[in-house]
């Protein structure tokens, strides 16, 4: 039939480690991710130029310093720290694409939008809930002057703060297993390949 066994479309997460930054900003939506005009790319990448992109920007191109992620503390960062609701609103897949585009890994929230949630796990973004006085006390730990950085270890389901302290997490095992194995939806079909011959060789299936 020509398949491809069990092959892995996405790359495996196991560890995301560096730079962090904070968007406490609550019910951050989709929109906001990345905005309508965006949207008629066909491709998966070349995102992230506009993520936030008017929060990021003035009318003439310029960047705003006093959006958050505009920070050179901030720069380069892989871990996002935000507020709750973090992702809700459309169910546009571009915003999972564009904040991986941009260069976050990780995002880690009291709560998500639940298809944005969906979404990141499906294209290698983790989005990691933790309780509301736990994701504040994360924020605090960020020097604001110099930077900091955050590990996040999916294997041990443990954040480590930029303090020091281990924090463990929840996390979807279903999601979690993909995110291991870098396994999309195709790839989760195929590790059952030869079940799916043998049916189709029972039911006369070519």
């Amino acid at each position: 039939m020509g398949r491809r066994r069990n092959g892995a479309r996405v790359n495996p997460v196991r560890l995301v480690s560096g730079r962090v930054a904070v968007l406490d900003r609550p019910d951050v939506d989709t929109d906001q991710i990345i905005p309508k005009q965006f949207l008629k790319r066909i491709d998966r990448t070349g995102y992230g130029p506009f993520a936030f992109f008017d929060w990021r920007y003035d009318e003439d191109g310029g960047e705003r310093p006093e959006f958050e992620l505009n920070r050179p503390e901030f720069s380069g960062a892989k871990v996002l720290l935000a507020a709750r609701n973090f992702g809700c609103g459309s169910s546009r897949e571009h915003a999972a694409w564009a904040l991986s585009d941009y260069g976050l890994e990780a995002i880690v929230a009291p709560s998500f939008g639940d298809i944005f949630r969906t979404n990141a796990g499906k294209n290698g973004l983790l989005a990691i809930a933790l309780p509301e006085d736990e994701v504040e006390r994360l924020m605090e730990s960020v020097d604001l002057d110099t930077g900091s950085e955050m590990t996040v270890d999916l294997e041990r389901r443990v954040l480590v703060a930029p303090d020091g302290r281990e924090v463990p997490f929840d996390f979807d095992e279903s999601t979690r297993h993909r995110l291991l194995n870098g396994l999309d939806d195709i790839a989760l079909t195929l590790q059952h390949e030869d079940e799916i011959a043998a049916y189709e060789a029972a039911h006369g299936i070519a």
